[in-house]
């Protein structure tokens, strides 16, 4: 295709050109889009100041540096612009960062003590395990990570984190001791999660999430990066179960529907339901069909109350058969004698299909029972025997 310059005219495309645009794009490809504290660069120097002097960073922010530190003994500057620099990222906060020539002492104990009087994050590599913690290397300095600030989940092996490069807080410095915690930091980068995820989601979106931990209560599933939510057992399926072990399984992705989210003492709380974000799962989609008003159904007792017995009709399908259904009836006291997995015959009384409830009656307890108690007027029909004798004009002995 033809390249056009601003007047409309085409333009041909030299072989001079096309290298620009691929160095130029190499470039962008190139460009680093963040430093962290910690981090070394190679830099060049770009502006010398009275007190400040700037040098590239590979980012889109160029870094600052105190003049001093390009500094001789005899306090003279000893680089010129485009020279080349070491330096340590010593400070990165909003969008500034502040660089120190690597090997001085702005770049070891310096900025160690800025990132701990200002609590930024650094970078270190946990190098072993030791007896309580790990040992942690930030910027050639030995520091200390009890195990319990390692992560934000109990932790038991620690053999998984040596080798590995995290950020850290510094929470305790001094001259001989300096201890650090990762979890500090991932609680702060979890609180900020969930103050952006609660402006975006609300009660009845539906998400994909992974299952990360299963209790006897229900599924936690993570929904984003520090944001987690809690599935409880009645909310994983339709069907009746006992243990989350049944339906799922920790590394699984699973959708859910938001049924609550709310800030309880700081912390945020999200209610998830496996079961009402399936909607072709859901059984009660053919209750209508399958039971309508009058069927005559075998059940199975799941709960026995003072008001009634609640039956099991399908999977994930319970009704409620109240005990003014049998009180009176001629079979009552089988009804009474009903416990827990007895089977039981019913009939489908009404159905509330919105609030997902099934009322439940006795089979034949509609019928016209009326005959049993009805007396035929005087005179007419079989009467009473006392009747009989009287048009007989029999008159007792």
């Amino acid at each position: 295709m033809s390249k056009k310059d601003i007047f409309g005219d085409e333009i041909e495309e030299t072989k001079d050109m096309a290298s620009f645009e691929q160095l130029f794009a190499q470039s962008e490809q190139g460009l680093k889009t963040r430093v962290s504290v910690g981090d070394q660069i190679r830099g060049e120097i770009l502006s010398i100041g009275k007190e400040e002097s700037f040098v590239s960073t590979g980012t889109p922010v160029d870094g600052l540096i105190f003049t001093k530190d390009l500094m001789d003994e005899n306090k003279e500057v000893k680089y010129h612009v485009g020279d080349m620099i070491d330096v340590v990222v010593i400070s990165a906060k909003g969008g500034e960062i502040r660089l120190a020539k690597k090997g001085s002492k702005n770049a070891s104990t310096d900025s160690l003590e800025d990132a701990f009087d200002m609590e930024l994050p650094v970078t270190g590599t946990v190098t072993e395990a030791v007896n309580g913690g790990l040992r942690v290397n930030i910027q050639g300095k030995t520091a200390f990570c009890p195990i319990s600030q390692i992560d934000s989940k109990f932790v038991q092996d620690t053999a998984e984190y040596v080798g590995r490069k995290f950020d850290f807080l510094i929470t305790q410095m001094d001259k001989r001791n300096m201890v650090v915690s990762r979890r500090k930091l991932l609680d702060l980068q979890k609180a900020e999660n969930e103050g952006v995820f609660m402006e975006k989601r609300k009660a009845g979106d539906i998400l994909e999430g992974r299952i990360t931990r299963l209790e006897k209560f229900g599924a936690f599933v993570e929904l984003e990066a520090g944001v987690e939510g809690m599935v409880h057992l009645s909310e994983l399926t339709w069907s009746r179960v006992h243990s989350p072990q049944e339906v799922v399984s920790a590394g699984q992705t699973v959708t859910v529907k938001i049924l609550k989210i709310e800030d309880v003492d700081g912390r945020l709380k999200i209610s998830l339901s496996m079961k009402q974000a399936d909607g072709d799962g859901n059984p009660w989609n053919s209750v209508p069909a399958k039971f309508p008003v009058g069927t005559v159904v075998n059940g199975k007792v799941e709960k026995k109350e003072t008001y009634g017995l609640f039956v099991n009709i399908a999977p994930g399908i319970t009704g409620l058969l109240p005990k003014s259904k049998w009180r009176d009836h001629i079979d009552g006291a089988q009804f009474e004698n009903k416990k827990r997995g007895d089977e039981i015959v019913v009939q489908i009384d009404e159905i509330k299909f919105e609030e997902k409830k099934i009322s439940l009656g006795v089979p034949g307890a509609g019928e016209d029972h009326s005959w049993r108690s009805h007396q035929p007027a005087s005179g007419t029909g079989f009467g009473s025997l006392g009747d009989a004798l009287k048009n007989l004009n029999i008159k007792p002995k």
